[in-house]
Formats: structure tokens, sequence, C-alpha cells
């Protein structure tokens, strides 16, 4: 069996991949660069097993995706700046075309890729495949139009996301009071009209900032859905990050936080699967366990999905907030004594 990376050489997850594949005896697998996707269409060919792997992580390779989707030179992005997602899912779009093009067989299919990174598009999936989720609103195309659909359904509290973002990246927790005063909860840094990640998590008061960064965001795409009010432990909300591989939910991390960003990258903390399972109990356990098997049921040729699950307050039910085609990076995480990509290479194998 012959394997190939499509992904950054220094990515984590392409290192920890290659690992697997050499302790389960198997060639290392050859890694072929985004960068060298983007600019040459060096992809691989037939007769070899293809695992797609982010594009991320990489400012060049960003401003290559933003130049493939729009069609004309791209400025390069400051250090964490946020902008031009529209146009980059446009060229990761071309990108996994080429890639779907080289006749190999491909363990994540770009359909899957591009559904799991369009958040709309994906929880209107969900949603017709009746797996929980929250309610969403919209479409919202401003701030000002945010507020009237807010108002519209009754909803003071909601969770604003970039289109086609990930990492929490332009996430807002938004919540406005009776008065009409506002409090949003974000990692976004706002700098003279710009916007950034930021590995603190602010609180941004004045609404002048807000609409400031809604409005910045829009051009790109939001996604807005109702506030789900998420189970804590303690002091500290938390939800899931589930892999499934192979249509099997295993490999399970608890991300608590005392702010409603529960990221780990954010400064956040890890706590006891054992203690969310014993809070929850099994009834519901399994529930929620079953709805990310029906998760990759609805990518059904894609070997392993990232499902965040959220258990409701009081442990009365759960939802999946989002579903992440690159989200199997759970450093020490064992399921079988085997980590997410053990787990992968062994899928291969047998398959």
């Amino acid at each position: 069996m012959r394997l190939a990376v499509v992904g950054n050489p220094a990515n984590r997850r392409v290192a920890l991949f290659t690992a697997a594949v050499s302790r389960a005896g198997l060639p290392a697998p050859e890694v072929f660069p985004w960068r060298e996707v983007l600019r040459s269409g060096r992809v691989p060919g037939a007769g070899t097993r293809v695992r797609i792997d982010s594009p991320g992580e990489d400012s060049e390779v960003d401003r290559l995706l933003r130049e493939a989707g729009s069609g004309r030179p791209a400025v390069a992005a400051e250090h964490g700046e946020i902008v031009g997602g529209a146009a980059a899912f446009a060229g990761l779009r071309v990108g996994l075309a080429r890639v779907a093009a080289g006749g190999g067989d491909l363990l994540n299919q770009p359909a899957d890729i591009l559904t799991m990174t369009d958040k709309p598009r994906c929880h209107a999936v969900l949603s017709a495949a009746g797996i929980p989720v929250p309610a969403a609103l919209g479409p919202v195309g401003d701030y000002a139009s945010l507020r009237a659909v807010m108002a519209a359904a009754g909803c003071s509290r909601v969770f604003v996301k970039p289109a086609y973002g990930s990492s929490a990246s332009g996430v807002l927790a938004l919540a406005v009071d009776r008065r009409g005063r506002i409090a949003a909860v974000t990692s976004v840094e706002l700098s003279e009209g710009r916007i950034f990640n930021n590995l603190r998590v602010r609180r941004y008061d004045d609404e002048s900032s807000v609409a400031a960064i809604v409005d910045r965001l829009a051009p790109d795409g939001l996604h807005v859905e109702r506030w789900f009010p998420k189970a804590s432990l303690g002091d500290r909300v938390l939800d899931l990050r589930v892999v499934v591989i192979g249509g099997e939910p295993g490999h399970v991390v608890v991300r608590t936080s005392r702010s409603p960003m529960t990221n780990l990258h954010l400064g956040n903390a890890r706590g006891e699967v054992a203690a969310v399972r014993a809070a929850a109990g099994e009834r519901e356990w399994a529930a929620a366990m079953e709805s990310c098997a029906r998760v990759a049921k609805c990518f059904g040729r894609t070997l392993q999905v990232g499902v965040d699950l959220m258990f409701r307050a009081g442990w009365r039910g759960h939802a999946v907030a989002e579903v992440n085609a690159f989200g199997d990076l759970l450093p020490g995480v064992l399921a079988g004594g085997r980590d997410t990509y053990d787990a992968q290479v062994s899928a291969c194998a047998i398959g």
C-alpha cells in the first residue's frame, strides 16, 4: 500500500500521521505540499492512497488560496489577520479539484471537506439528517441585519461565526440585555479597522467595536446560531471533540473554559472524559455518541471527521456545534491503545 499526504510539511498532523505509518511498518508517505498543489498542480497519482490535510497555518498557502479563489493577485495578510475567507474557500475548492483529478484513492473526499468547511451548508446537511444542532438565524449581511434577525426571532444571545472559519477564528458570543446593552466575547482583536486572531479571549462592551468586527467579517459570509447553553462541571463550561474513524466514535477530548470559547489553543484546559460521562449518564452519553456516528454517515466516503459536541446545561440533551474536516489532532488521546493516526492507518490497511 502506497500512501501520500497533501498538506503542509511543517504541520504537526503530517508528522504524527507519518509516525503512525512508520509504526505500522509501511513505507513513509510522500508529502505533496499545498504550495506545490496550488503553484504547479503537482498531486499524487493513481495507485496511491491519499490523505488530504489542512492547508492552514501557512501564510503563503493562505495567499495562494485567496489568489486561486479570486483569480487575481492577493495581498499578503499580516500575521493573524482575518481576511479573505470566501476567496480562500474558493481557492480550497480549486486545490481539491486538482488533487481529485490526480486519480489517487482519496481517504477524505473533496466534497465532504468543502461541506464541513462551509458552516451554513454543513448546518443544513446535519439538520436535514435529523441531527440535533442549534437553531440558525439569518441571512445576515452586516451588524444591522444581525440585530434585526435577532429581534425578529426574539433572541438575545447568539454565536456569530464566519461562514468558512476554523479554530474559533472570528467567532463572537454575543449577548444583548433588556436595556439594549451589548457584550461580545471573542478572540478577535480590533485594530485600526482591521481584525486579527489573538490567543487572548476578550470582551467588548461598546457597540461600535462589535459592529465594526461584524461588518468586517460579513462580506465573506456569516453563520449565526442561537446560543446553546453548555453543560458545566464546577465553574467551567465544556464541550467535546469526538473523532469518528470509519464510522466509529472512539477518541474524545473534553474542552473546558470559563468563557464561551472552549478551543484548547486559547489557553483552555482538558477535562476528564469519565467525569463528563458520569455527569451525563449512560443513556445521554450513548445518545451523544450515536449522534456523532450519524454525523459521520453524512460524510460516508471520508475516513475521519471531528465532531464538536455540546451537552445542554443540566445534561438535558445535546447538539452538534460543528464538524471538522481536519479535527483529528488529539495528542496523547488513545482508544484501544491507538491514537487517531494509528487508527486511521489501521483502517487504511483493512480497507
